[in-house]
């Protein structure tokens, strides 16, 4: 295999599945399931990647599949929140062919044979994981147990496969097509059935560690960190928590002890998993256990429990051996991880360079990885890194203090945008007070389409998209895609805190279109959250009672090397 970005933009994944018996149509394989068969058959390449394995078996469904299905349903690309209702409704609603039933069956037969394990089912769309976009969390991925008579898991494989489907004309994939001045009649959708990597637990599945791996780091917290070296972003369970903005522990490899949300217990607390991810094989479903609910058996199941979690309280953390006086929580802080298991790190670094030197451009690796029996770290996904344009240097003027709206000074994008001429601001206190987290988020999009073709500036409380209404915001893609730069704010009192979680799909969609972040931690240290301003100057409300729309001279000065940032007033 060629070490160079030609021999991936030339790669056939077709024949490799073709050649595997893995592939159901004569169409195309789609971006994901290609980076899967180019990253497989790179590491059988190599001699040093013994550590490293793929899923016991993948199926691809090809694009022509879906072709034949759209054409049976009697739908287009549609145009409005109408049409994609119709358009949903129509995929799921309509039937396969007897002879595609046949083959989903004859898929299953061949899962039997390697034990009949729960089930993946992922979108492989011809224009995802592209060098230049990677519609990164855009289209569906479902989760199927695999349990019950053949008819049954059949009938839920089908269901899955046409979800898939049916989220190609899902308004967000669509608005980014848009953005990107994409033509829809360039998409089609292939779809990945894939065993799920981890182990049985009881009735309940799920690798121990799960996440992303980055060959580059491109939001440092302080120069010790090489941009070369890599980053993972990993959760306990599956790794559905990674990718989304939910709480997971990023690693940068340069230096696995530090932590961008700080060192304090407090800090480490915040940023902590508390919930994971599992497929529950008795009740057929995917499930989100608590922590507090479900330590004493992790406990007993995993000997290794103590590099995992930790307990909090009182504003200190203590070991899982510890016998604390005050109440405490337990959160999953991988107190011990890049200490216990300089496997996993040794093998995700080698992995990161080796598939760079080969591709020829950086990438982005999802992942599994049990510690135990066999420290095998299974890739799940290989993708280019989403362009991300490095800018020169931003100098900070200096500006009056009363001129600063917002000033932050962790996780700073880097980049320049001056005369802005609005503001969107969803206010915490409002957000909280009038509480319809769905109706403040559809009240930003309308804002959004609002503001079509300015680059304004969006800030709210806590994690903008979140899966969770209570931390933030839960705005989808083409809800906020307008913007040109994005502020989150610290509110400690109401519970909102930034998220950096660089990783996510939300990031990702911030460096493909090109959004500065700006996280600003109320008024500690060196930020600034001008509240006063925002309060007693004139605004329009949006459909909310929480959203603002501010208009004026506005200016964003953020420099990610000094990791300093300010919005301001011109």
């Amino acid at each position: 295999m060629s070490a160079s970005a030609d021999s991936f933009d030339n790669y056939r994944a077709e024949d490799f599945f073709r050649a595997n018996d893995a592939i159901i149509g004569a169409g195309r394989c789609g971006g994901k399931a290609k980076g899967l068969a180019y990253a497989t058959e790179a590491v059988a390449d190599s001699h040093a990647l013994g550590g490293v394995g793929f899923p016991d078996l993948t199926i691809v469904l090809s694009t022509e599949i879906f072709d034949e299905h759209a054409s049976r349903s009697g739908v287009g690309e549609p145009r409005s929140e109408e049409d994609w209702n119709r358009a949903r409704s129509a995929i799921l609603e309509t039937p396969f062919p007897s002879a595609l039933e046949a083959e989903l069956r004859r898929a299953l037969e061949r899962f039997d044979e390697i034990g009949a394990p729960p089930l993946a089912v992922r979108s492989s769309s011809l224009l995802e994981d592209s060098a230049a976009l990677a519609f990164a969390g855009k289209y569906e991925t479902c989760f199927v147990p695999n349990t019950g008579s053949m008819s049954t898991r059949r009938d839920i494989l089908e269901r899955a496969v046409r979800s898939i489907f049916a989220s190609l004309f899902n308004p967000e994939p669509r608005a980014y097509r848009e953005k990107h001045g994409i033509l829809n009649e360039r998409e089609s959708m292939a779809v990945i059935i894939q065993a799920v990597t981890g182990r049985r637990h009881g009735s309940y599945f799920y690798p121990e560690l799960a996440g992303t791996l980055f060959s580059r780091v491109f939001r440092r917290p302080n120069p010790r960190i090489k941009k070369e070296d890599g980053l993972v972003r990993l959760c306990f369970g599956l790794g559905t928590r990674t990718v989304d903005r939910c709480a997971a522990r990023t690693f940068y490899l340069t230096n696995p002890a530090l932590r961008p949300e700080g060192g304090l217990p407090a800090q480490i607390a915040s940023a902590s998993q508390e919930y994971f991810d599992f497929i529950d094989t008795e009740q057929g479903a995917l499930v989100t256990g608590s922590l507090s609910a479900f330590a004493k058996y992790l406990e007993k199941e995993h000997r290794n429990f103590g590099i995992y979690v930790q307990y909090y309280g009182d504003d200190y953390l203590y070991s899982t051996y510890a016998e604390p006086e005050v109440p405490t929580r337990p959160i999953f802080s991988f107190p011990e991880l890049h200490i216990r298991e300089r496997a996993f790190f040794d093998t995700s670094k080698a992995l990161l360079k080796y598939m760079e030197d080969t591709a020829g451009f950086p990438v982005d690796i999802e992942f599994s990885y049990d510690t135990l029996p066999s420290k095998k770290l299974f890739v799940l996904q290989m993708r280019p890194l989403a362009s991300y344009q490095e800018l020169s240097r931003v100098e900070i003027p200096d500006i009056p203090e009363e001129q600063v709206i917002f000033r932050g000074d962790r996780m700073v994008s880097n980049g320049l945008l001056e005369n802005i001429t609005h503001m969107v601001y969803v206010d915490p206190v409002l957000y909280k007070n009038e509480w319809n987290p769905s109706g403040a988020a559809r009240a930003v999009g309308e804002a959004n389409k609002l503001l079509a073709g300015k680059k304004y500036i969006l800030v709210g409380p806590g994690r903008w998209g979140s899966r969770n209404p209570a931390l933030g915001a839960p705005v989808r893609y083409d809800e906020i895609c307008n913007c040109g730069v994005l502020v989150e704010i610290s509110v400690p009192d109401l519970n909102f805190s930034p998220e950096l979680s660089f990783g996510t799909h939300f990031f990702l969609d911030m460096d493909a279109d090109g959004i500065l972040y700006l996280p600003v931690f109320g008024n500690s240290g060196g930020n600034r959250y001008h509240k006063n301003w925002l309060d007693s100057s004139p605004y329009k409300t949006g459909g909310h009672p929480a959203v603002r729309i501010y208009e004026g001279n506005f200016s964003a000065y953020l420099d990610g090397e000094a990791e300093s940032g300010i919005i301001i007033l011109s």
